[in-house]
């Protein structure tokens, strides 16, 4: 199977910085599940002991909320130059390696780790399935892939917020691979492969957080119109209902290498 480079979006997007993400990341923040995100993932992961890599790691978030020197040793790759900058701020101790590759490309030994995390990451490859081969190349016997992917029905407000102003998002109608269409893909790979989703939606009082999310979107500056049309939708929500609500859908896939 052909190495699966990150989708062409995604180097528009990604490859030169690192401001895009954490603009979508920051959006966590205002979730009503009152265990965070990354603790609940940290519960998850069973990192302790074990030889980790992290595929797709971004700006390395999830390292800022984790004690890393649980893991007997952590690796963190992203394809993108600039996120690679940004791991190497989270390298806590000396078992934590960075390298920046491409997801269908590791540079790794064969059945190398015990844990593969792929956090919010396969939906931006054009091909997740040679992702998954590959991961599963890296994994020891009796390994396990944890993988988060979102529903299709995931921040639909903002996404028809963004379509009302002439805002779309390109991620949903890119996305080769959605907490639906997942459980095949991954069957043909893996064995135990279970679902959990993360209950809980955005609740965000004020308008600055929806702004920036909207304004991640594509390579081009929000407009003066688009942002005062997306405003005034926005404090006009926050005013009838206190807040801006977004719903999620937020899916967290476990299996073990067949």
């Amino acid at each position: 199977m052909e190495a699966s480079p990150p989708s062409k979006r995604a180097i528009s997007q990604y490859s030169s910085t690192s401001d895009k993400l954490a603009q979508r990341v920051a959006i966590l923040s205002y979730d009503t599940n009152p265990q965070p995100w990354y603790s609940w993932l940290e519960s998850r992961l069973n990192i302790a002991a074990n030889d980790v890599l992290e595929v797709g790691s971004g700006t390395g978030e999830l390292w800022r909320h984790m004690d890393s020197t649980l893991a007997k040793s952590l690796t963190l790759t992203d394809f993108s130059s600039a996120m690679c900058d940004r791991l190497r701020e989270v390298q806590l101790h000396s078992s934590v390696t960075v390298k920046q590759c491409d997801a269908a490309s590791l540079p790794f030994a064969d059945e190398r780790f015990d844990l593969v995390i792929a956090n919010h990451m396969l939906y931006h490859l054009d091909s997740p399935e040679a992702a998954l081969v590959e991961f599963c190349r890296v994994l020891r016997p009796g390994g396990r892939l944890c993988a988060s992917l979102n529903g299709r029905d995931h921040i639909a407000e903002l996404l028809d917020l963004g379509a009302s102003v002439g805002r779309p998002s390109p991620i949903l109608e890119a996305a080769r691979i959605t907490a639906e269409t997942a459980p095949e893909l991954l069957s043909n790979h893996f064995k135990n492969v279970t679902t959990e989703r993360f209950p809980g939606e955005f609740d965000v009082p004020f308008p600055e957080p929806v702004l920036d999310y909207l304004a991640s979107w594509g390579n081009e500056s929000m407009t003066e119109k688009q942002e005062v049309d997306a405003r005034l939708v926005i404090e006009k929500s926050i005013e009838d209902e206190g807040s801006f609500k977004v719903k999620k859908n937020m899916v967290l896939f476990s299996a073990v290498k067949l």
